[in-house]
């Protein structure tokens, strides 16, 4: 689930990119891999995240692209981790 959403969040990003710019999205595609830690606690340690970008946006446009997906809420919430608190109602 936690790789799901940093690779939903990031196509959210990329799709909105190109629709902004009225470029098609037909085609845009988010791989992800992630590996778990051996050890104790439970944990992801690592995620990869492969952009497929549409078959018709030109290669000038990638780079933008990516620079928008890679600013997606949350990446951005990884770079800064918020104030986790869990709590049980009695």
């Amino acid at each position: 689930m936690f790789a799901a959403s940093l690779a939903t969040c990031v196509a959210f990003y990329a799709g909105r990119y190109l629709q902004r710019h009225g470029l098609p999205r037909a085609g845009l595609r988010v791989r992800t891999e992630f590996t778990m830690a051996a050890d104790r606690p439970a944990r992801v340690v690592s995620v990869r995240l492969v952009i497929v970008p549409p078959p018709a946006l030109s290669a000038e446009r990638h780079a933008a692209m990516l620079t928008v997906a890679t600013h997606c809420t949350v990446h951005n919430t990884l770079h800064e981790p918020p104030v986790i608190d869990i709590g049980l109602e009695a």
